[in-house]
Formats: C-alpha cells, sequence, structure tokens
C-alpha cells in the first residue's frame, strides 16, 4: 500500500502557512534579514544597469532597483525559515510502516553559478518507522530549500537528509527534474533540457526492492482529482 499526492504548487502552500507553523516559520532563521532598508541592494542594481549601457533614471527603470530587491527577498526566503517552526507540531506517532510517495512537487530556485532560474518538480517518498509528518510539509520542505541560491545536486540530498533527520525513517528517497535556464538560454543554448538528480538514504539505498518500488512509483501515469 502507499499513499500519493500530486501537483502542490508554492502558492499552495503559501496559502495554509498558518495551520500549523504559520508565517512565523518563514522568518528569523538561517540568513535572517539584518534589518536594513536594502538601499546597498537597490545601488548594486542601479550601477549594474549602468554598466549594461542602460539608464537608471530611465523612466521604465527607475523603480527597478526597488522591484528586483522584493522580488530577490522572495526568492531566497528559504534562508529566512526556521525549520523547526515549519514542521511544528505536525510529526505524529502513527502505526504504519508502508511507502508514503508525493509526488509532482513544483519547485523554483536560483542557480548560485549564474543567478538564473531553474524550475520542475519533486517526488519525495519515505518508509516510517512510527513516525510520519503532515502532508502539506513537505511540499513546504522543498519550498524551504529551493527559495535559495542552489545547485540541483545538493538541493536533492538537503531534502532527503532534512526528512531523515527530523523523522528517523527506515528510508528516504528524493527525485529531480528540473529544466535550468541557464543552460537554455545561454552557453549550448539546448532547447529541452531536463537534469534528475536522486539521494537515496536507509532502506532505499540499501534494498533494491524498495528503491525499484519508488522508482515503479515514479513511472505511474498521474492520476486526475
Amino acid at each position: 500500500m502507499d499513499s500519493e499526492r500530486r501537483g502542490f504548487a508554492p502558492e499552495i502552500i503559501d496559502d495554509d502557512l498558518d495551520e500549523d507553523g504559520g508565517e512565523e516559520a518563514w522568518g528569523g532563521g538561517e540568513g535572517a534579514d539584518d534589518g536594513g532598508d536594502g538601499a546597498a541592494f537597490r545601488a548594486a542594481v542601479r550601477h549594474i544597469l549602468a554598466e549594461i549601457g542602460e539608464d537608471p533614471e530611465r523612466e521604465g527603470l527607475v523603480k527597478t532597483p526597488d522591484r528586483v530587491h522584493r522580488m530577490y527577498r522572495e526568492l531566497t526566503r528559504g534562508y529566512r525559515v526556521d525549520p523547526d517552526r515549519l514542521i511544528n507540531n505536525a510529526v505524529f506517532d502513527v502505526a504504519y510502516s508502508e511507502m508514503v510517495v508525493v509526488r509532482g512537487i513544483e519547485f523554483y530556485s536560483l542557480c548560485e553559478h549564474h543567478l538564473l532560474p531553474f524550475y520542475g518538480t519533486a517526488a519525495v517518498a519515505y518508509i516510517p518507522d512510527g513516525r510520519v509528518v503532515g502532508l502539506s510539509k513537505i511540499p513546504r520542505i522543498v519550498e524551504m530549500f529551493a527559495r535559495r541560491l542552489q545547485v540541483q545536486e545538493r538541493m536533492t540530498a538537503q531534502i532527503a537528509e532534512f526528512l531523515m533527520d527530523r523523522l528517523r525513517p527506515q528510508g528516504v528517497g528524493v527525485v529531480m527534474e528540473a529544466t535550468h535556464l541557464c543552460t537554455v538560454m545561454r552557453g549550448v543554448g539546448k532547447q529541452g533540457t531536463v537534469m534528475t538528480t536522486s539521494h537515496v538514504l536507509g532502506i532505499f539505498r540499501s534494498n533494491e526492492k524498495t528503491r525499484a518500488e519508488f522508482l515503479a512509483h515514479l513511472q505511474r501515469p498521474p492520476t486526475g482529482v
């Protein structure tokens, strides 16, 4: 038996943040704001605009530094998440020891090499050892690590290791597929390129049958609701 859910977009994650951890989870954590007003950031954006040959005082660009500052605050808010509050009161003692699979989790992140977006979907599975986490928390965990400057390989491992550390399950498996605009828009410019990464821990790594079951779930066609 398995439990599956699909299609958790970041907007859905945001909508119910106050359910059991609140918006407080998204502030005061690692990399929290230093209380500055963003003046240095906006000045840097104006400098970049001038360096590429634009006029920062042009009508269409006057407010761009402020817009970019607010945008990057949003896109990197994962640094300001308090992980303990994120999963607060959402780990339950349940006598369930079969695979739980959550797939189709949309994510958007920024490549740390060029600050260009990469985006795609994640599939997360774990086998409980007497403890389960609330369903909405898994997409939020993905979001927490995605909203940072990232490389896909590291992010995949971070998600798996976080769940392994907090739940102590029998095992965890994570697979992520993403399109990277640093590949599509620049350099080789290869359209349609998709990068797949995986990270498995515990029984997913030691037991080939368990790993095969997880991969089989990923091959199943999506079911409508």
